[in-house]
């Protein structure tokens, strides 16, 4: 799989002339998108939505996105919407760009069988609104509860996999949609004081994805938006 990965194609596409990506610092799902960017060497124009400010609901954003939430990718002349959506255009349209998807049509299934768990079941739970209201109605002591429970059943699902098919990433030793949706979720754990002893696997992984350059770029605290210390 890892030279299926990290093959080129023959035909080199060219990269658009402008490329922007509406995000928010601490957005899981703007990470990835900006993780993938990087990985593809895709420049890219920074423009902040201030969620806890609102920006999110301002006329102007909803035009771009009446979900009234980040990412939003504006290139080839279209808006995107969708962070999934996004990285999965962002494979087709670059196939020449770092390959984040390999060739054989089972591990491909079973790469987005990771990406679905990560990005359909663990990180939706974890969404501000959502917590929320968790807090509002149960206390911050139920909230952190709430949160912990959905990581230790997402990653113990997760764990089972990885258990199978990582080498030094999710999927061998090449860099897979898996590892994109990952980075994100691994931080939000660590943040939230998950406890990791339980998935050695899950934590090996996400230990070597955060010495990559391109991860340690992306991380909130990088981001144009981020709080100056």
């Amino acid at each position: 799989m890892a030279e299926e990965a990290s093959g080129t194609s023959s035909s080199v596409v060219a990269l658009p002339q402008k490329v922007t990506l509406y995000s928010y610092h601490l957005s899981s799902c703007a990470w990835r998108v900006r993780l993938a960017l990087l990985f593809k060497g895709i420049p890219y124009e920074y423009k902040a939505v201030d969620l806890l400010r609102g920006e999110q609901f301002t006329d102007e954003f909803t035009k771009l996105n009446p979900l009234q939430m980040v990412p939003v990718l504006a290139i080839d002349g279209v808006t995107l919407v969708d962070s999934i959506g996004i990285l999965l255009y962002l494979e087709e349209r670059f196939p020449d760009k770092r390959p984040l998807l390999p060739k054989d049509l089972v591990q491909r299934a079973q790469i987005h069988q990771v990406v679905s768990l990560i990005s359909a079941y663990i990180q939706p739970l974890q969404m501000g609104g959502i917590l929320a209201t968790i807090e509002a109605k149960f206390g911050k002591e139920e909230q952190l509860k709430w949160i912990q429970d959905i990581f230790r059943k997402g990653f113990s699902a997760l764990e089972q996999i990885l258990i199978r098919t990582a080498g030094k990433y999710c999927f061998g030793d090449t860099i897979t949609l898996a590892d994109i949706v990952l980075v994100p979720q691994f931080a939000n754990a660590i943040r939230l004081q998950v406890d990791l002893a339980p998935y050695p696997t899950i934590q090996r992984v996400g230990e070597a994805l955060n010495e990559l350059p391109e991860v340690k770029s992306s991380v909130p605290a990088n981001q144009p938006d981020a709080p100056k210390l």
